[in-house]
C-alpha cells in the first residue's frame, strides 16, 4: 500500500431535505475504497428552499430548490477564496430596456425559452408602476399558466415578470395586460428542449471562470468519472442524498485510483437550477459548493444532467471534481 493510500481522508457532506435537515454523524469504515478513512462527519446542515407565496389556479408554488456538496479528500482541502460571481437580472432576461409604445408591453413580437423555463417572462422597456395583470396563453399544452409572481431569487421582478408553468416544447401565445386596460399585449412564446451535452459543457466553462477570477487553475474534463457524473445525476432523481440509492457513498460512482487522489461532489435540484447560469451561482453562493470548486488540488470535472419533466424537482445536477 503506497504512501497516499496510507492518507486520512475526510468526507464532508451537506444534506438538506425540504424543510426539515437531519444530522447523522459516525464512523465510515470503506475497505473496498482501497485506503483508510478517517471520521465521517456532517459539518453543516441547510436548505436552499425557497420561501414564497407563488400561487397559480389556487394552488401553491412547491418550493424545488435544494443542493448538496460532499468532498472526499486524501490530501486535504484548500481554503475558501471568495467570489464575486453572481446571477444579475439583466442577463437572465430577453427584454429590450427600449422604450415599449404607448399602451404595449414589449417590444419584441416572439421569444424562445427553455423547457426548462430558464427564465420568467417580463414586460419590458424598464417598465413600472403597472399595478394588477393578467397573464394568459393560447396554448395550455405548452405553458398551462404563470404563478402569481416571479423567481425574484434569480433576479426578476415581482411586478413585471411571471414564472411560466411549462407543460412541453411547441409554441404559444401570451397575452397579458393590466386591469385597469391602459397596456395590453401578446407575444409568441417558442419552448424548446434544453440541450443536455452542450449545458454539461457550460458548467465546466462557468466553474472554470471563477477559478481563473480566484488565481486558480482550471480543470479539465473529466473523462474517467464522466458516466459517473450522468449516474450520480440519475440517481438523485430518487434518491436525493449523498448515499445512492444502493446504500453506498456517493464517492463509490468513481472511486479514487489505488494511486491515490481526492474527489468531491455538489448536486442540485429544482426551480432554482434552470440553467448553467442559475446553478452554478447558487454553488458559488454556498460555501460549502465553493469550497469543492476552488480546491487547488482537483484538476478534472464531469458533470451530469437529468431534467424529468414528470419528476418532483424537474431538472438534477451533479458535479463530479476528481484529481484522476
Amino acid at each position: 500500500m503506497s504512501a497516499a493510500m496510507l492518507k486520512k481522508t475526510r468526507l464532508t457532506v451537506l444534506l438538506s431535505l425540504n424543510a426539515a435537515a437531519i444530522l447523522i454523524a459516525g464512523i465510515l469504515i470503506a475497505s473496498a475504497l482501497g485506503f483508510n478513512i478517517g471520521e465521517f462527519h456532517v459539518v453543516a446542515s441547510r436548505t436552499d428552499e425557497v420561501d414564497t407565496e407563488l400561487i397559480a389556479d389556487g394552488a401553491d408554488l412547491e418550493a424545488a430548490s435544494t443542493d448538496k456538496s460532499a468532498i472526499h479528500d486524501s490530501t486535504g482541502s484548500g481554503g475558501i477564496i471568495s467570489s464575486d460571481f453572481s446571477i444579475s437580472s439583466g442577463t437572465r432576461t430577453w427584454i429590450s430596456t427600449d422604450p415599449v409604445n404607448f399602451g404595449e408591453l414589449w417590444n419584441e413580437n416572439e421569444v424562445t425559452i427553455y423547457r426548462s423555463a430558464d427564465i420568467d417572462l417580463c414586460a419590458g422597456g424598464g417598465l413600472s408602476g403597472l399595478g394588477a395583470m393578467y397573464w394568459q396563453s393560447s396554448n395550455h399544452s405548452v405553458i398551462s399558466n404563470f404563478y402569481s409572481g416571479a423567481r425574484t431569487w434569480l433576479g426578476f421582478n415581482n411586478e413585471t415578470c411571471r414564472f411560466p408553468i411549462v407543460e412541453n416544447v411547441g409554441d404559444t401565445v401570451v397575452t397579458a395586460g393590466t386591469y385597469d386596460g391602459s397596456r395590453r399585449d401578446s407575444i409568441t412564446v417558442h419552448v424548446i428542449d434544453i440541450p443536455v451535452e452542450e449545458w454539461k459543457r457550460e458548467i465546466l466553462t462557468l466553474t472554470n471562470q471563477i477559478r481563473v477570477e480566484n488565481g486558480l487553475p482550471t480543470l479539465v474534463w473529466g473523462t474517467t468519472c464522466e458516466k459517473a457524473a450522468q449516474l450520480r445525476a440519475e440517481e438523485i432523481v430518487s434518491v436525493y442524498s449523498h448515499t445512492r440509492p444502493d446504500g453506498s457513498p456517493w464517492s463509490t460512482v468513481c472511486e479514487i485510483p489505488s494511486t491515490g487522489g481526492s474527489s468531491g461532489e455538489n448536486l442540485m435540484a429544482g426551480n432554482a437550477a434552470p440553467s448553467p447560469e442559475t446553478v452554478v451561482a447558487a454553488w458559488v453562493n454556498s460555501k460549502d459548493h465553493l469550497e469543492n470548486i476552488l480546491n487547488p488540488d482537483f484538476t478534472h470535472l464531469a458533470v451530469g444532467l437529468v431534467f424529468d419533466p414528470s419528476s418532483k424537482l424537474k431538472i438534477y445536477w451533479s458535479e463530479f471534481f476528481s484529481t484522476y
